[in-house]
């Protein structure tokens, strides 16, 4: 090992654990300390505000903007007493990230000095730079204007010194920059979707909640290793390493007891979680070395967004405490499972129901049942936007490979309830011929009142599968904010919601019954989406020819997937619902596409910065070295003699030759195919020239420099192994 990477290693390995604060309270006396509350709007809040304010929360009454200098005066007090100075509207732009601009407190008092400010105007709006974030051309440079507007149903909260209002971000033209805006307006085109089809079952219902439960899995590293790899620096992951002798193939690691300093990280990030009102619950080892997860319990969609982008966040801030960096990229290590971020998906109501959750009468399984198929028709007309919906230059590594679900959207039921949906196509007309409204507890359909929570096996290959009460979207990835796939699956299922109430109330005009409408629509619908539903392995060949004829969404390049967003389907279904309109569609596939291009070209340019500043030199190093042992083997031994003797090192230094020529060679290639591209001015022919030209040669390189890896001196490689980065000590 090379004196440099053995100081790194060593200082990494033997760091110490920073000590994690032990609050003397239970958690759930210290949660939510840092965010502005009922319990603090209560106190800090006059009743008639107070009133006003969880009308606007609970109802989606309009904020009457009368209120707002009383409701920001209430939070500076709070915030103050807890020693904050500045606040900052809290926005989510199209980067994957948050973004911040920090105010102070203070303005002139008109006598020469300062005084504590913050007023209504201050926290309903706020104005920003709308043209250097990501906007899609939408806005020119010039044109910088954007607005940050408050949004009062995810509640402010305090980070460090700063008060944290969360927001959403327009441009000066009404067009959402960011993904808040259209997550709102999704929430409540299937609050009022799933609203009209619950009266069908349950008039007193005023209100549909879409709940959200999200599994976040990430990596952690040493510090000092994560420095010493440029890669792991501007890339999230390793562009180059050949696997460790020993990773996940023990199965040791998976649920195997937590690591102290990991133990020690994860500490520190659930109290800080509990304090800013995560719900945080579970905490493991997960397969892969070095990976982990945590989840909370689920909330509802839009607090639970915005809590998964703040524990990201927090990760990274914490992890450094620790000596650790977090990794969140979705496949940071060949070789080994990536990192995903499943999204618990349901629906529920104001009054405690679970739609998704079989009930115990008939009438409850029969709601359950038409929830349930309506989500499958809404999977199957969307199942290309679904994938476009979680598809990236990062995503793109993790999926079909080391128990990721595949690039395919289809969906698993469990044999239980495949055999209630194969019952209900096949029953006949018949069956419903005596059935009127009364009549709705003893419907034919026998096997409803049998269904039970979980009562289904787990497929890991299912991007989409139900798990007992809700669909488990297993396909987005772990960097990935999850209103991206949320915004997607929310209107899709509005538009199939609305168009199962037209279809019913259409048959109920013609002389059916309630019931025997509804289950007739059901009937048809089950037939029509049957090609989503599927229980078997999603890895296998024969899976990815019968998806094909099914009909399914099948491409693989993920800058042609985005063209699902812009398909007249997909188009007139964000419009109908009131989501998105054209003109957002199509500036958020130009930020897709910039995105991914700028991402390979990225990672294009830092490999070939690694190879000649480390791999290349090294390797020809250690070459020099062999041929100078082969010329005084030579000066030693008989031509004859020596030749025997150093036959493993000629053959090493030709392997060197080949592997060091090949990497130049294709390097350079690499070079001038980025230059070719660079010239294309379409954004979308840009990005998939990088995805079918530049991309491939990145693993083509890699290939040559891991075979360089095991034949170069361990004392002379200067880059951390993976058998280093993998393993906390």
């Amino acid at each position: 090992m090379s004196k440099l990477r053995f100081k790194v290693v060593e200082e990494a390995f033997h760091k110490k654990p920073v000590d994690v604060p032990s609050p003397n309270q239970r958690p759930s006396e210290y949660f939510a300390k840092y965010v502005f509350n009922r319990e603090k709007m209560f106190k800090y809040l006059s009743s008639k505000v107070y009133n006003k304010l969880v009308d606007v929360i609970d109802n989606g009454a309009a904020l009457d903007r009368s209120i707002a200098n009383e409701v920001a005066n209430g939070m500076k007090k709070w915030a103050v007493e807890l020693g904050v100075t500045h606040y900052t509207h809290w926005f989510q732009p199209l980067t994957e990230g948050t973004a911040e601009k920090h105010d102070a407190f203070v303005e002139h008092d008109g006598k020469g000095g300062m005084l504590e400010e913050f007023s209504g105007k201050l926290l309903v709006q706020q104005e920003s730079d709308g043209s250097s974030f990501p906007n899609g051309g939408i806005r020119n440079t010039f044109e910088a204007r954007g607005y940050s507007a408050w949004d009062p149903s995810s509640p402010v909260f305090i980070v460090d010194d700063t008060l944290c209002i969360p927001t959403i971000f327009i441009a000066y033209t009404g067009e959402a920059l960011d993904y808040k805006a259209p997550l709102l307006r999704s929430l409540q085109a299937v609050n009022k979707a799933a609203l009209d089809v619950m009266q069908y079952f349950d008039s007193s219902v005023k209100k549909i909640i879409t709940y959200l439960g999200w599994e976040q899995e990430y990596f952690l590293v040493d510090e000092g290793l994560y420095a010493a790899r440029p890669d792991l620096l501007l890339t999230g992951r390793t562009l180059m390493g050949h696997e460790a002798s020993k990773n996940q193939q023990l199965e040791d690691h998976y649920f195997g007891a937590i690591p102290a300093r990991v133990a020690a990280f994860m500490k520190d990030l659930e109290i800080q979680s509990l304090e800013l009102g995560i719900p945080v619950k579970t905490r493991h080892n997960e397969v892969a070395p070095n990976q982990f997860e945590l989840a909370p319990i689920y909330e509802e969609c839009n607090l639970a967004v915005d809590h998964n982008m703040l524990v990201m966040s927090l990760m990274r801030k914490i992890a450094r405490n620790h000596g650790f960096r977090v990794l969140l990229h979705e496949k940071p290590f060949k070789g080994i499972n990536g990192s995903g971020k499943h999204n618990n998906w349901s629906l529920g109501t104001d009054n405690g129901t679970l739609l998704m959750a079989p009930g115990k009468t008939s009438e409850d399984n029969l709601r359950f049942i038409t929830f349930v198929v309506n989500s499958l028709m809404a999977v199957y007309h969307h199942n290309g936007l679904l994938k476009a919906s979680i598809m990236s230059a990062t995503n793109a590594h993790r999926l079909g490979a080391h128990e990721a679900p595949p690039a395919i959207i289809s969906s698993f039921l469990g044999s239980h309830l495949s055999r209630v949906l194969d019952h209900l196509e096949e029953s006949t007309e018949n069956d419903l011929s005596s059935l009127d409204g009364k009549q709705a507890l003893h419907l034919d359909i026998p096997q409803i009142p049998e269904l039970f929570i979980d009562n289904t096996d787990r497929n890991r290959t299912s991007p989409f599968a139900f798990t007992g009460n809700r669909f488990e979207f297993r396909a987005p990835g772990s960097e990935a904010n999850c209103a991206s796939a949320m915004i997607v699956l929310n209107s899709a299922m509005a538009e199939q919601l609305t168009t199962f109430k037209k279809d019913v109330d259409e048959m109920i005009a013609k002389g059916e019954t309630k019931v025997s409408a509804i289950i007739a629509v059901l009937r048809r619908y089950v037939k029509e989406c049957k090609p989503i539903r599927f229980d078997g392995n999603g890895y296998s060949e024969e899976w990815k020819q019968e998806a094909q004829r099914r009909g399914l969404d099948c491409e693989t390049s993920c800058p042609v997937i985005f063209d699902n967003y812009l398909k007249p389907e997909s188009i007139n279904m964000f419009e109908s619902t009131g989501v998105m309109t054209r003109k957002e569609l199509e500036a958020r596939n130009e930020v897709k596409w910039e995105m991914y291009t700028k991402k390979i070209q990225i990672e294009a340019r830092v490999l070939g910065d690694l190879v000649m500043n480390h791999v290349v030199p090294v390797a020809i190093s250690y070459q020099g070295r062999l041929i100078d042992n082969a010329y005084k083997m030579k000066s030693l031994f008989s031509e004859e003699e020596a030749h025997a003797l150093s036959a493993e090192n000629l053959t090493l230094i030709k392997e060197i030759a080949q592997h060091t020529a090949f990497i130049k060679e294709h390097v350079d290639k690499m070079i001038e195919a980025r230059k070719v591209a660079n010239r294309i001015t379409n954004i979308r022919s840009r990005a998939i020239a990088y995805h079918d030209n530049i991309a491939p040669m990145l693993e083509e390189i890699r290939e040559h420099i891991d075979q360089l890896e095991l034949i170069v001196d361990d004392q002379m490689w200067t880059l951390p192994k993976y058998r280093e980065l993998l393993f906390i000590r």
